[in-house]
């Protein structure tokens, strides 16, 4: 082993040898986007090597912070080879008693601009972004590659991340979580992760944005607060019964892809509500820790039961989730295998009120109660849908050739289109009462009640 006169001799030669190759690679690669102005240019970087769970989430986060000029995805410090596939089945062999190997961390190598920045704001930066108290996780990502990690190069380093973990347990103790289980170790190895691996959120939309930490403010910067202003929601003030929370991170562009295409359109009967804090309601309960936004978490009786992961345009996905939740065994038979009702005995056969028949999932106007007749076959029957309401398929099953329709809103399966209907389209909408939801017209009940007492 290195005798530590000799290292410290030696480290910031070869991080300065590093860092040119670094640059190196940088003017070979393909730019994402001009470099971030430096204070100085002729001063030098400064790096650290952190650990914060999944190195994808880590990269985008850390690499967001000003003074930061590049953010580069590896491992650090464990016993086995430096590549992605050494390190996921080395923690196979630790899970099965194979090894006693240290495994690698999944760590991010941050290279700062001092003369814009400070080692201590960036590591602000580091235990505001993930939930540095969980031992070998973050959040459903289990395993010692997965641990929090400081990994310093000098001893004026780690005086800087140990006074900095002790502020931030102070302010993370007051909000009621437990003590910090970050490594905080001198960086002994470290190997550049793959390229797929580097950028890889810019390269990949598809992949999750990070919760952004637990929430907590470090103590001293901007909002001079210990708990950040991202509040946590009040379970009293839901609906206890069935409730929907969209768990959200600031700057997640699915997080807005969600509320522009869903959220903004929201008319189902379960009510929802956002919030960017990442624990559950004050007095309800989540199953397991949340990785990735935005996250929807259906909630009954307080409790998690259900939760859709991550969002990419695919509405009728999200839909169907929702759907198993809220409907019947019967209803899901009809919705999502194409089922039928046995004839007359279907719900709203005789519904003769004013009013709107409804998608039961999203809530989506189908049918005005004034398009529906009585066609004498067993199904409730629409001479006319709610524009835009419907899809239309061909059907060739059961030997037959038919039009089906379904809901646009949510995809699901409503019954079939046919030309032997009244004037003025002549089509007869045959529907599955049962996946129908009648909603009065407002004031409609108001007004039948007091004719009643008259």
């Amino acid at each position: 082993m290195m005798q530590p006169a000799l290292r410290h001799l030696l480290i910031p030669l070869l991080l300065g040898l590093a860092l040119l190759l670094l640059s190196a690679c940088a003017r070979e690669a393909p730019a994402s986007g001009p470099p971030p102005a430096r204070g100085d240019a002729n001063a030098p970087l400064e790096t650290i090597v952190l650990g914060m769970g999944c190195f994808w989430g880590a990269e985008k986060r850390m690499s967001e912070l000003p003074g930061v000029v590049d953010v580069e995805s590896g491992y650090a410090n464990g016993e086995v080879p430096g590549t992605y596939a050494a390190v996921l089945a080395h923690e196979r062999a630790l899970r099965a008693g194979l090894s006693q190997k240290r495994n690698h961390a999944e760590v991010v190598k941050v290279s700062f601009d001092p003369s814009r920045t400070t080692l201590e704001a960036v590591l602000i930066g580091f235990w505001e972004n993930h939930d540095p108290t969980q031992g070998d996780r973050q959040g459903n990502d289990v395993g010692s590659n997965y641990r929090s990690a400081i990994y310093y190069t000098n001893e004026a380093q780690a005086a800087v991340a140990r006074a900095t973990r002790d502020v931030y347990q102070q302010a993370l103790r007051q909000a009621g979580f437990g003590p910090i289980t970050t490594e905080i170790a001198p960086l002994r190895v470290y190997h550049r992760a793959e390229d797929y691996h580097q950028d890889y959120l810019k390269k990949n939309p598809d992949g999750y944005c990070g919760l952004g930490g637990t929430g907590v403010k470090y103590p001293g910067t901007k909002t001079t607060a210990a708990v950040s202003p991202r509040p946590r929601l009040d379970g009293k003030a839901l609906a206890f019964d069935r409730q929907l929370v969209v768990f959200e991170a600031e700057d997640c562009a699915y997080c807005k892809l969600f509320q522009a295409e869903v959220l903004d359109h929201w008319r189902s009967p379960v009510p929802v509500v956002r919030t960017l804090n990442p624990n559950p309601p004050l007095g309800w309960r989540l199953e397991k820790a949340l990785f990735a936004t935005p996250t929807i978490v259906l909630f009954e009786k307080g409790r998690e039961v259900s939760r859709y992961t991550g969002y990419n345009g695919d509405q009728t996905r999200f839909w169907k989730w929702l759907g198993f939740r809220l409907l019947t065994p019967e209803q899901r038979r009809i919705a999502f295998e194409q089922g039928t009702e046995r004839p007359f005995t279907g719900s709203h056969l005789d519904e003769k009120r004013p009013g709107t028949f409804v998608d039961p999932i999203t809530g989506a106007p189908l049918f005005r109660s004034d398009a529906k007749y009585d066609s004498g076959t067993g199904w409730p029957s629409f001479f006319n849908p709610v524009p835009g309401a419907l899809t239309y398929h061909e059907d060739l099953s059961h030997g037959m050739r038919r039009v089906e329709v379904r809901s646009a809103s949510s995809g699901i399966h409503l019954g079939h289109v046919f030309d032997d209907g009244p004037p003025p389209t002549g089509k007869r909408y045959c529907i599955n009462g049962n996946v129908l939801r009648f909603v009065p017209d407002p004031g409609y009940e108001k007004g039948a009640r007091g004719q009643a007492a008259e």
